[in-house]
């Protein structure tokens, strides 16, 4: 398997071949770069857990792969697509969950100043609902975007618990989908070209998962089988 740098390169290769497509209009481009983003980053984090010596977490490969789904499912147009894509991603932030909780998460957001973290998300949160409410209601989508919200929301939280990088791609993860649920409801668009979903969307998975390779894992416990004799 090439090494971390060559895969992180050719995922940075591949997103702004993807920017570059969503900028241009080319569905062809799109089609041919958005499905390789998230495989790039599992075999990055494949790798750096080789290269550690330690086995690649389980739960954050499934949210890579849940990801790779709903970005398939995304290329597609409509309702179906839409809900579909999101039940994959809803899946993904569950499988961000659990791994962000497991490594510890639900205990340092108990103490300050990160205690105010998941106020400031739940109120973001039920503020933009709030604005786009009345779009997604005559979209018909209100209440599946509501509980996804919820999910999407309680990730950035227990990102936010494992470092300033894990905690920033948390967040940008939320701006891009975000962005999504702006358009959905037609309430408003950033300005240029339409890229600022897949940046911050591309940028908020990079720093997740090189974020989490990074962190510091704690060293095996030594069994009595494997401690040393006495002398």
């Amino acid at each position: 398997m090439p090494s971390r740098r060559v895969l992180l390169a050719a995922f940075a290769v591949v997103t702004a071949a993807n920017l570059l497509a969503n900028a241009t209009g080319s569905a062809t481009g799109e089609l041919l770069t958005k499905p390789l983003l998230m495989p790039l980053l599992a075999a990055y984090l494949w790798r750096a857990g080789t290269d550690r010596g330690a086995q690649p977490d389980r739960l954050v490969l499934a949210a890579l792969a849940f990801s790779t789904g709903g970005d398939v499912a995304l290329l597609g147009d409509g309702d179906a697509a839409f809900l579909a894509g999101m039940a994959l991603f809803l899946a993904a932030h569950v499988c961000y969950i659990k791994a962000f909780t497991r490594g510890g998460a639900a205990a340092a957001l108990r103490r300050p100043p990160l205690v105010f973290v998941p106020l400031g998300y739940a109120v973001l949160t039920v503020a933009a609902l709030a604005w786009m409410w009345p779009g997604l209601s005559d979209a018909g989508l209100a209440i599946p975007v509501a509980g996804y919200a919820v999910a999407l929301a309680t990730m950035a939280s227990t990102a936010a618990a494992h470092g300033w990088r894990v905690g920033l791609g948390g967040a940008l993860f939320l701006g891009s989908d975000l962005l999504i649920a702006t358009g959905v409801a037609e309430v408003g668009t950033l300005p240029g070209p339409p890229i600022w979903v897949m940046a911050t969307y591309a940028a908020g998975q990079a720093l997740i998962v090189t974020g989490w390779a990074a962190r510091p894992t704690a060293p095996a416990p030594v069994t009595p089988a494997a401690a040393p004799a006495a002398p």
